[in-house]
């Protein structure tokens, strides 16, 4: 079984958890009421701190992407799926990039800074638009709710090829797992 490498799938796993951790954190402090505070400004700054952190991530996988070669999928896999495989990855890069970047132009145009950690400011991209802002926020909600289908859609096929196809396109991912036994029923 070829594997990626150790760098990519620790990228991988750090990229997922983090997005999966901020979309809920972004589901739960935008249903929060105003009254609740500096709670809620504390919870956007830690949002914004992982959006930042994810932005960064993808581009290290990107360029580490460029220079070391993913391991070729299964010679078994259908034209199509190929075709699908490769789409979903893209859209995976573009949505993981163009999520954050709509949250720190969204951030901007609102005025309201980005300091990393409370010791990096982040310039804004765009003067502050409350119009703009508003179509902004917009664009952030839906293309987070593009990505989670997208994610979906790349976690069902995985489980698929482990599960159906008994193939080792999830194992190659994961940080601990054996090749599986063929003979294995």
């Amino acid at each position: 079984m070829q594997r990626y490498t150790t760098v990519a799938i620790t990228l991988h796993w750090l990229i997922a958890l983090t997005i999966l951790s901020n979309f809920a954190l972004g589901l739960y402090m935008s249903d929060l009421p105003l009254s609740v505070g500096p709670i809620k400004l504390r919870l956007y700054a830690y949002h914004k701190w992982a959006g930042v952190t994810v932005f960064v991530l993808v581009l290290l996988r990107i360029l580490w992407r460029m220079t070391h070669r993913p391991p070729p999928l299964p010679e078994t896999m259908k034209t199509w799926e190929r075709t699908v495989a490769n789409v979903t990855h893209v859209m995976l890069y573009l949505l993981t990039l163009a999520v954050p970047l709509s949250g720190w132009l969204f951030s901007s145009a609102k005025g309201f800074q980005t300091v990393y950690f409370k010791v990096l400011p982040i310039p804004d991209l765009i003067d502050k638009n409350p119009l703009l802002a508003d179509l902004l926020v917009e664009w952030h909600e839906s293309l987070n709710y593009i990505m989670a289908a997208v994610v979906v859609l790349h976690v069902i096929a995985a489980l698929k090829h482990h599960v159906r196809d008994r193939d080792d396109v999830l194992a190659r991912m994961l940080p601990i797992v054996r090749p599986r036994d063929r003979g294995a029923i």
